[in-house]
């Protein structure tokens, strides 16, 4: 396994640490599973930052319309986007600073996505939900 792939222990640390998401893709639709994921985070105290270029607002938050338009310290990207975007968001991160990217259930990384990861020292989990994860490791 790719050491930029995270264990259990990691990803906990990481979510201890953790108090600025951004979410790429997050809906303002309540039935979408970004919104509710958003929605849960919020309420676990973290503060969440919306990317979407079709929203100016979600969950209370100022939507940006990519990464590189925040204006402050991201502490992870999570992502609901199709795999295809995953290499543009990693690469993105790359260039902020942002130190961990995580993907949703169901979306994947590709090698080219896994080794920028590698190479930029940013943490990476694949397709998994955060919020699942949450509640199994931060109890």
């Amino acid at each position: 396994m790719p050491e930029s792939l995270l264990f259990s222990y990691e990803k906990k640390q990481l979510l201890e640490q953790c108090q600025t998401i951004a979410i790429v893709g997050l809906s303002d639709n309540p039935g979408r599973a970004s919104n509710r994921i958003g929605k849960y985070l919020q309420s676990q105290g973290y503060k969440i930052v919306p990317v979407n270029p079709n929203l100016e607002e979600v969950l209370g938050e100022k939507c940006y319309p990519d990464l590189q338009s925040i204006p402050f310290k991201i502490d992870l990207v999570d992502v609901f986007r199709r795999s295809e975007e995953v290499y543009a968001i990693v690469k993105a991160a790359k260039e902020m600073n942002i130190p961990a990217v995580w993907t949703q259930a169901g979306v994947y990384c590709d090698d080219e996505s896994i080794k920028l990861a590698q190479d930029s020292k940013i943490k990476l989990i694949d397709s998994a939900c955060i919020m699942v994860e949450h509640k199994l490791l931060m109890k």
